[in-house]
C-alpha cells in the first residue's frame, strides 16, 4: 500500500513538472504593462507588413513568447530583436514606447530602412541597462548623439554601415569616454575623421576602452600613422581597419599586440616593407594585407590564414617559412609578382583548405608522380584542400593527372584558366566531388574531357578543342548551371542531350563551327524555365529559329548573330517576358519589324538582315539603350517611331534607375557571362566586350527611310551615338539635336538633308565624330571648339557649304558673276526669320533715337548733359585712383627710409 502511495505521488509530481516545463516560458510570464508597451510600440512603428516576420505576429497573448522578445524571470522585457523588419520610422526622440521599456539589456534595430533622413534618437539615453546595442545598416544619418555616451553599461556597440553617420559633434573621444565596459566596437563606414589630428582616434580608444577585444573601423576616413598608444589594448583580439587611407608603414609595435588573432588592413595604402616579426604573434590566425600595392618585402610565417594579395611581393617561393606550417588553412598570395615553379611543398600542407596563387608569374607545376614517388601521392590524398586557384600565370605543358587526386578526390573548385596548358595528362579521372572547373584561355586541344555528374560550373572557352561535342558527356548533367565552350573549333550539331541539363542558366557555344539546326528542345519547357543566357553567336547554324519558346521562358539574353539563320522571327519569342538582349544580326531573317518583342528589351540588334517595311508598332520599349537596325530594307517615315517612349535613353549618367544587365554572376567574381555586341561606331565596326549601363546608341543606317528627322530624338538626353546615314532623309537637321549633350558620334551622311547646319550642334562639347557629307546643306559651317577639330571629310559633297575646314571662304565668289559662296536662295531654301526680325528691330530702334535727337531740342540737351556727367565721373574716378596710388607709394618709401635709419 505504501508502495502504491509512493508511486501515485511520483506520478502526480511528474505531471506537475511536465506542465510547468511546457506551459511556462523560460523567462517568466510577461507583465501586462510590458505587453501594453510593446503593442503601443508596434502601433507607433512604420513598417512594411509584407516583409515583417516578427512585428506582424505580435498580438495580445504572452509577449515573452513573441518573436524578437526575451524576458527575465520577472516577466520584464530584457531583449528586443527587431532587425530586418523593414522599419522606416515611428521612433520619436523621447515619447516612443521604445524608450519606456527601461529594463532592456539588448536592442537590435539592424538592417532596417530609415533612409538616412533620421538621426539616432536621443531618447536612447533612457535605456540605462543596455549592454548590447546594434543599429548597423539601419539607415540612420546625421551625427551620433552625445546621449550614446550615457549608456555606461554597454559591452557591444555596433552602429556600422550607416553611410551618412558622422562622429563629429561629439567627437570620438567624447562619445566613448564613459563606455569603459565596452568589449566590442563596430563603426564601419561611419565618418570619424573629424576627431582632430591623425592619431587622435588611437589615443581616444586606447585611453577609454582598455578592455576592448574587437575593434572594427573599416572605411572610417582615417589616416596614418598609427600611434603606439594602441599597445594599451592588452585584450585586443580582432583589429579590422580596411579601406582607410593610412599611407604609412606597418609599425613594428604591432608585434607586441600579444592577444591579436585577426589583423585586417585591406586597401589601406600601406607602404614599405612588411615587418619580419609581424606574424610571430603566437595567437595570430588571420592576416589580410591585400590591396596595398606599395607594400613589399619577404613573406613571413603565419599560424592559420594569410592574405597578402595585390601587393608587390616578388621572387621564388621555394624556401618560404610558410611551407613548413602544418596549421595553415587559408593562403592567398594572388596578384603579386611571385615566379618560378610552384613548390611541391604547398601540396604537403595537410591542413591547407584554400590555396590562391593566381595573377603571378609562376611557370610550372611540380611533377609529383616522379618526385619521391609514393610519399607525395599519399600526402596529396591526405590533403584537406578543396579550392585551388592557379589562374593567370605562365604555367605551360600539361595538366597532371595527380591534380585530380588532391584531398583523396574531394577537390571542389579548380581554376587553371589563363595559362599556357596544352593537354590533359592521361589517364585522368575527374573527381565526382568537383563543383567548379575553369580551364578557359589556355591552348588545350583535342576532344572535350568528360564531366562529373554533380558539376555546376564549367568553362572550356578560348581553347583549341577541335572535335565534335560528345553526346555522352551531357547525358546526366542535371546540376550544371554554367557551361561555356565558346571560342574553340568544335564542329557538328548541337547535341540534344544538352536539353537534359534542366538546371542550366547560361549556355555559351559562340564562335565555333557548329552547323545544322538549332535543337528545338533548347527552347521548350524543360530547360527554358531556368535558362537565362543562350549564345550561339558566330557559328554556321542554318534553318529557322524554332517557334517553340516556352510560356515559362526565362531568357534574358538571346544571341544568334553571325549565323545563316533565316525566315521570320517566331511569334513565341513574346513569351520571354524578361528578355533584355536580343541579337540576331548578320543572318538572313526577313519580314516586317518584329513588333511582338517583349517590352523588357534593352538591346536590340537586327543589323545586316533582310527585314523590310515601315516601323509601325503600337508596343513601346521603355528600357531600350541600344538599337541597331542598320543594313536592312526598312522604309517609310521615322516620325512613326515612338522615340518619346524610349526612357532608357533619357536617363542621366549614373542614375539609380540604370541597371547593368549584362553580367550574370554564379559562383565567384571571376565566373560570369558578359554580353557582347558589335556596332558601327564613329564610322568603323567595334565589338563592345562589356556593355556599360550608361552606353546608348541608335543606328538606322543603310535603309530606305524618308522624310524628316524627328524632333523627338532631341529628347533622348543620354544618347551617345546616332547614325542615320545612307537613307533618303530630306528634311533640315533639327535644332533639337543640340540638346543631346552626351552625344559623341553623329553620322547623317549620304542623305538629302538641306538647309543650314544648326548652330546648336557647335555647342555639343563631347562630340568627337561628325559626318554630314554628301547631303544638300548650305551656308556657313558653325564655329565652335568641337567643330574646329573636324576635317573637311565631315562636310564634303555639300556644294553649298563654306567656311572652315573647307577651302571655300564665304566671302569669295564662286564664279565670275560675283555670286557669293552663300548660295542664292532657291525655292526650297527656308528663310531664317529670326535674323530678319532682329535686323528690322535694330533698325527701327536706332532710327527712333536718331529722330528724337535731331528734332527734339530739350531731349537732345538733357541727353548730352548726361553724357558729359558720365564721362566726368569716369575721369574723376581715374584721377582719384591715381592719387591714391601715389600716396601708397610715398608711404612705402617712407617706411623703407625709417628701417634703414
Amino acid at each position: 500500500m505504501a508502495i502504491s502511495s509512493s508511486l501515485l505521488r511520483f506520478f502526480f509530481l511528474s505531471i506537475i513538472i511536465f506542465l510547468r516545463i511546457n506551459f511556462y516560458p523560460v523567462g517568466g510570464q510577461c507583465l501586462g504593462e510590458q505587453t501594453s508597451l510593446l503593442l503601443d510600440l508596434k502601433s507607433e512603428l512604420i513598417f512594411n507588413s509584407s516583409y515583417s516576420v516578427k512585428l506582424v505576429r505580435w498580438n495580445n497573448d504572452d509577449c515573452c513568447n513573441w518573436d524578437g522578445v526575451e524576458c527575465d524571470d520577472g516577466g520584464r522585457v530584457i531583449s528586443l530583436q527587431l532587425d530586418d523588419e523593414s522599419i522606416s520610422g515611428g521612433i520619436d526622440d523621447s515619447s516612443s514606447s521604445l524608450f519606456r521599456l527601461r529594463y532592456r539589456q539588448k536592442l537590435n534595430l539592424a538592417y532596417n530602412h530609415f533612409d538616412y533622413t533620421q538621426s539616432i534618437p536621443s531618447g536612447i539615453r533612457r535605456l540605462t541597462h543596455l549592454r548590447h546595442l546594434n543599429l548597423s545598416d539601419a539607415g540612420f544619418g546625421g551625427h551620433v548623439p552625445i546621449e550614446v555616451s550615457l549608456l555606461r553599461r554597454l559591452v557591444v556597440l555596433d552602429i556600422s554601415s550607416n553611410y551618412m553617420l558622422k562622429v563629429e559633434h561629439p567627437n570620438l573621444k567624447m562619445l566613448i569616454q564613459n563606455l569603459t565596459m565596452l568589449r566590442e566596437l563596430y563603426l564601419d563606414d561611419v565618418d570619424i575623421s573629424a576627431g582632430g589630428g591623425r592619431v587622435e582616434w588611437c589615443q581616444a580608444i586606447s585611453s577609454s576602452l582598455t578592455h576592448l577585444r574587437i575593434l572594427s573601423l573599416r572605411s572610417c576616413g582615417l589616416t596614418g600613422p598609427f600611434h603606439a598608444s594602441l599597445l594599451q589594448l592588452h585584450s585586443l583580439s580582432v583589429l579590422q581597419l580596411d579601406w582607410n587611407n593610412f599611407s604609412t608603414i606597418i609599425p613594428d609595435f604591432f608585434t607586441n599586440l600579444s592577444s591579436l588573432t585577426t589583423l585586417s588592413l585591406f586597401g589601406c595604402s600601406l607602404q614599405g616593407v612588411l615587418p619580419k616579426m609581424i606574424l610571430q604573434i603566437p595567437t595570430l590566425q588571420e592576416l589580410d594585407l591585400s590591396g596595398n600595392p606599395l607594400l613589399g618585402g619577404t613573406i613571413p610565417q603565419s599560424s592559420n590564414q594569410l592574405v597578402l594579395s595585390k601587393n608587390q611581393f616578388c621572387g621564388q617561393v621555394n624556401h618560404l617559412p610558410i611551407l613548413n606550417n602544418s596549421y595553415m588553412q587559408f593562403l592567398d598570395l594572388s596578384s603579386n609578382q611571385l615566379g618560378g615553379p610552384i613548390p611541391h611543398s604547398f601540396f604537403q600542407l595537410q591542413s591547407l583548405r584554400i590555396l590562391d596563387l593566381s595573377d603571378n608569374l609562376f611557370n610550372g607545376l611540380p611533377n609529383l608522380t616522379t618526385h619521391h614517388g609514393l610519399s607525395y601521392n599519399l600526402s596529396i590524398k591526405a590533403s584537406s584542400m578543396f579550392d585551388l586557384d592557379l589562374s593567370n600565370n605562365r604555367i605551360a605543358g600539361y595538366i597532371p593527372s595527380w591534380i585530380w587526386e588532391i584531398g583523396n578526390r574531394t577537390l571542389d573548385t579548380l581554376n587553371l584558366s589563363s595559362n599556357l596548358l596544352v593537354y590533359l595528362q592521361k589517364p585522368y579521372h575527374i573527381p565526382t566531388s568537383l563543383y567548379s572547373l575553369d580551364l578557359h584561355s589556355n591552348q588545350l586541344r583535342g576532344e572535350l574531357p568528360p564531366l562529373p555528374i554533380e558539376i555546376c560550373y564549367v568553362d572550356y572557352s578560348n581553347n583549341n578543342f577541335d572535335k565534335t561535342i560528345p553526346y555522352s558527356i551531357f547525358r546526366n548533367l542535371t546540376s550544371i548551371r554554367f557551361l561555356s565552350l565558346a571560342n574553340n573549333s568544335l564542329s557538328g550539331s548541337i547535341p540534344t542531350p544538352l536539353c537534359n541539363a534542366t538546371s542550366l542558366r547560361v549556355l555559351n557555344l559562340s564562335f565555333n563551327m557548329l552547323s545544322n539546326d538549332i535543337a528545338p528542345c533548347l527552347l521548350e519547357d524543360v530547360i527554358n524555365e531556368n535558362l537565362q543566357v543562350l549564345s550561339l553567336r558566330g557559328n554556321n547554324l542554318d534553318g529557322v529559329i524554332p517557334d517553340q519558346f516556352s510560356v515559362n521562358c526565362s531568357l534574358r539574353t538571346l544571341d544568334l548573330s553571325r549565323n545563316k539563320l533565316g525566315r521570320k522571327i517566331p511569334k513565341s519569342v513574346a513569351n520571354c517576358k524578361s528578355l533584355a538582349v536580343m541579337n540576331v544580326g548578320d543572318n538572313n531573317f526577313d519580314g516586317n519589324f518584329p513588333c511582338m518583342l517583349p517590352s523588357s528589351l534593352r538591346i536590340l540588334v537586327l543589323r545586316s538582315n533582310k527585314f523590310y517595311g515601315e516601323l509601325r508598332c503600337d508596343k513601346i520599349w521603355p528600357n531600350l539603350q541600344i538599337v541597331d537596325l542598320s543594313s536592312n530594307n526598312f522604309s517609310g517615315s521615322l516620325l512613326r517611331v515612338n522615340f518619346w517612349s524610349w526612357r532608357g535613353m533619357m536617363l542621366q549618367s549614373g542614375s539609380h534607375l540604370r541597371l547593368n544587365h549584362s553580367d550574370y554572376d554564379f559562383l565567384s567574381g571571376s565566373q560570369y557571362y558578359q554580353d557582347e555586341v558589335t556596332l558601327t561606331i564613329k564610322g568603323s565596326p567595334q565589338t563592345l566586350a562589356k556593355i556599360w549601363p550608361d552606353f546608348t546608341s541608335i543606328d538606322f543606317s543603310c535603309n530606305n527611310f524618308k522624310g524628316d528627322i524627328p524632333e523627338a530624338i532631341g529628347n533622348l538626353s543620354s544618347l551617345y551615338h546616332l547614325n542615320l546615314s545612307h537613307n533618303a532623309l530630306a528634311s533640315s537637321i533639327p535644332k533639337s539635336l543640340g540638346a543631346l549633350t552626351d552625344l559623341e558620334s553623329l553620322d547623317l551622311s549620304a542623305n538629302r538633308l538641306r538647309g543650314r547646319i544648326p548652330e546648336e550642334l557647335a555647342r555639343l562639347t563631347f562630340l568627337s565624330f561628325l559626318n554630314l557629307s554628301h547631303n544638300e546643306l548650305v551656308g556657313m559651317i558653325p564655329n565652335g571648339p568641337q567643330f574646329r577639330t573636324f576635317t573637311a571629310d565631315s562636310f564634303e559633297g555639300n556644294t553649298g557649304l563654306c567656311g572652315f575646314p573647307l577651302n571655300r571662304s564665304c566671302s569669295i565668289s564662286i564664279d565670275g558673276n560675283g555670286i557669293s559662296l552663300l548660295p542664292p536662295k532657291g525655292k526650297d531654301e527656308e528663310i531664317d526669320w529670326d535674323y530678319v526680325f532682329a535686323a528690322a528691330g535694330y533698325s527701327v530702334g536706332l532710327g527712333s533715337i536718331v529722330w528724337i535727337l535731331v528734332f527734339c531740342r530739350s531731349f537732345r540737351e538733357r541727353y548730352f548733359e548726361k553724357i558729359e556727367e558720365v564721362v566726368g565721373m569716369i575721369f574723376d574716378g581715374r584721377d582719384r585712383r591715381r592719387r591714391q596710388g601715389r600716396r601708397r607709394r610715398r608711404i612705402v618709401r617712407r617706411n623703407e627710409v625709417i628701417r634703414r635709419q
